[in-house]
């Protein structure tokens, strides 16, 4: 991977890499990241999960350490919207707020393990853009619930853990999270550190990467312990032709 990575303390900013791209994957492969962190800890109460869900993120993440290989996902028509959305966004606060740059991806190690985060765009030296692509019914409810007395006072909570960990991994001071859904108003809400919530994720994340480095052990450990193993090739099936 060539993408140009600046580095301060515990901090990695990929700057040049493009989201989606094999590079941008390459730098995820094995990392938990503020996406993710809903699979793992409990949005309401703080307490990290314990379901089949956040059982198979550890195995999702382990595998990746052990094939060194990131699994394709389908993208579709939600998913392609709501990208066309979120770069609307951008460009609306770029014009209404602040100019905004773009970066591919973020980790921190400060933990003695590695998060990461892809923003959607940063904001001087102290911020970060979060947009999210919300259908009509939820961008009304966004505006009644958390635009309180013509401030917009809150996010919705299952993106706080998202926004909370970007927070974290990126070290800076704060984050506007943008709802956005064409043909209704661009929401615009300024979320700053919050020790609670960012202590929870943290204790919550350790506990997941002592699960995921215990999946790896016991997987090494099968080679040793007379398993029938045998090699087999990985096939690219996109690139196959019938």
């Amino acid at each position: 991977m060539n993408a140009h990575v600046d580095i301060k303390g515990t901090v990695k900013v990929y700057t040049d890499l493009v989201q989606g791209s094999d590079e941008w994957l390459a730098a995820r492969l094995g990392v938990l990241t503020a996406s993710e962190m809903g699979r793992i800890i409990t949005a309401k109460t703080l307490k990290a999960a314990s379901n089949d869900k956040e059982r198979q993120h550890v195995y999702e993440i382990a595998a990746q350490r052990i094939s060194q290989y990131v699994e394709p996902t389908y993208v579709g028509d939600a998913m392609m919207r709501g990208h066309e959305d979120e770069m609307e966004a951008c460009i609306l606060y770029a014009k209404e707020i602040a100019p905004v740059s773009n970066v591919g991806f973020i980790t921190n190690s400060k933990w003695g393990f590695t998060l990461g985060y892809s923003p959607d765009g940063l904001v001087g030296t102290d911020g970060l853009l979060e947009c999210k692509s919300r259908i009509q019914k939820y961008q009304i409810q966004t505006m009644v619930e958390h635009v309180v007395d013509g401030k917009c006072a809150s996010i919705p909570d299952e993106f706080m853990l998202q926004c909370q960990t970007g927070l974290m991994v990126s070290e800076r001071k704060w984050l506007d999270f943008i709802s956005y859904s064409g043909g209704l108003p661009m929401i615009v809400i300024r979320v700053y550190p919050d020790p609670k919530i960012q202590a929870a994720i943290i204790e919550a994340a350790t506990e997941f990467e002592l699960r995921v480095q215990s999946v790896v052990q016991k997987f090494q450990e099968a080679f040793v312990n007379g398993a029938r193993l045998f090699p087999t090739e990985r096939k690219i099936y996109e690139e196959m032709t019938f």
